[in-house]
């Protein structure tokens, strides 16, 4: 049975007001396990958790019909990535992220520090999502190894990958719970319910759609670290559909759609913190509120990233238009590509990225230029990169895209800051 703990916070002298430094009493929450829960869906919310699982499977496996797999799975993990930094706060662009990107690359440490912080994110979303296999169980090592890359190298790196032994809060004072808006379960009950939550990550017993949205909840409410909590709890939402085998190749940018829909996004995980029996009618209604708008984040993310990726075809389609005669499976060939999962490059990484020599790069990043296809750019310190106008706008307008409710800039205005067309 979800219940509160009611605890008296000591006074604080370190705190800057009055009202502060004062103790007080205040409630934690104290959600119900997930396993052995009976999860009861009303009629259309099992349509809206179908649908929205029939959008990502579709997506995923059609996902090579219009551009190259890989190259749209980088694209769409730099959009989850930056989507759900965004969420935590951390503003950036595409083309300032793929600046700093490339600059990393060359082995120079970027001056754009929130930059950094997103890269971290993306380079701590690839490496658990490769290590997610269908049918085999998520565990906590998944959970403290995404959260130690997420927090490597910054300023909280010493909580990195553990387990918190201290109340949190999110809302109100910095230094007391006293006028927070939610307070998570205390200390010493996080590793219980985290492990209630890994076995629950494990069971088939769910629509995976509704178990990445119980799953995702849970976590939030849980919240087990003292910061990285709403990263970590966004890339356990693609644990679940990856392991679920779902959402094999790329991963749908649901934090997006998310970011854009706050109200309702944190409307929907309050709902599902109910007060008292798992089988109440509050716990049913507020459970079956939260899947829905989860699912329908789903399939707005889906239908926009179709959007892009149709774009990008087009888009690959006029290059070649543009270059006339290319010769197949060629640097030139192999490049046009790769650019729509790469659109800022340098020689070196474009000869990686191609498996092509320096000079066969090279020689395709000129061609490239002289039909206006790539632009030079400054990369780091020193280095020359080339950069994709094109394909960057088009990044740049699924972001806006997916900050209007209606998913459409020209009925409605993005809803959230959003990097500006150039």
């Amino acid at each position: 049975m979800s219940r509160v703990i009611r605890r008296v916070w000591a006074s604080n002298p370190l705190a800057q007001t009055r009202r502060d430094r004062l103790p007080c009493d205040y409630e934690a929450y104290v959600p119900d396990p997930l396993m052995g829960r009976r999860i009861v869906f009303d009629g259309d919310v099992a349509a809206d958790v179908s649908d929205a699982e029939t959008a990502i499977a579709r997506y995923d496996v059609k996902a090579a019909a219009l551009v190259d797999t890989e190259a749209l799975a980088r694209i769409l993990l730099r959009a989850e990535s930056i989507a759900s930094s965004r969420i935590e706060g951390l503003e950036v662009g595409p083309r300032r992220l793929l600046r700093a990107e490339v600059a990393q690359q060359l082995g120079e440490q970027p001056s754009d520090v929130t930059a950094s912080e997103i890269l971290a994110n993306i380079d701590a979303m690839a490496t658990a999502i490769s290590g997610i296999v269908p049918g085999v169980p998520i565990t906590l090592d998944h959970l403290l190894a995404f959260h130690r890359r997420l927090l490597s190298g910054t300023r909280l790196e010493e909580h990195a990958g553990r387990i918190r032994t201290v109340q949190n809060w999110i809302g109100g004072s910095d230094y007391s719970p006293c006028s927070a808006a939610f307070v998570p379960p205390p200390p010493e009950l996080v590793a219980g319910l985290l492990d209630d939550l890994c076995r629950f990550c494990s069971d088939d017993s769910l629509p995976a759609v509704a178990q990445a949205a119980l799953a995702h909840a849970q976590f939030e409410t849980i919240h087990p670290f003292v910061d990285g909590n709403g990263r970590t709890g966004r890339a356990l939402i693609h644990f679940v559909l990856r392991r679920r085998g779902l959402a094999q190749r790329i991963l749908p940018p649901v934090s997006l759609v998310l970011a854009t829909w706050a109200g309702d996004y944190v409307g929907g995980l309050t709902a599902s913190r109910y007060q008292g029996r798992a089988d109440s009618r509050e716990a049913h209604q507020g459970i079956n509120l939260w899947i829905a708008r989860f699912a329908g984040a789903c399939s707005r993310a889906v239908s926009d990233a179709s959007s892009f990726e149709r774009r990008a075809q087009e888009i690959e389609t006029e290059w070649r238009e543009r270059l006339g005669r290319i010769r197949a499976q060629s640097a030139t060939d192999l490049l046009l590509r790769s650019l729509i999962g790469a659109p800022v490059i340098t020689a070196k990484s474009a000869a990686e990225l191609i498996g092509r020599s320096f000079p066969q790069a090279n020689e395709a990043i000129e061609r490239l230029l002289n039909a206006e296809i790539l632009r030079q750019v400054n990369a780091g310190k020193r280095n020359r990169a080339f950069e994709a106008p094109a394909i960057i706008d088009a990044f740049t307008s699924l972001e806006r895209q997916l900050a209007t409710p209606k998913g459409d800039t020209r009925t409605s205005k993005p809803v959230r800051p959003v990097p500006r067309r150039l």
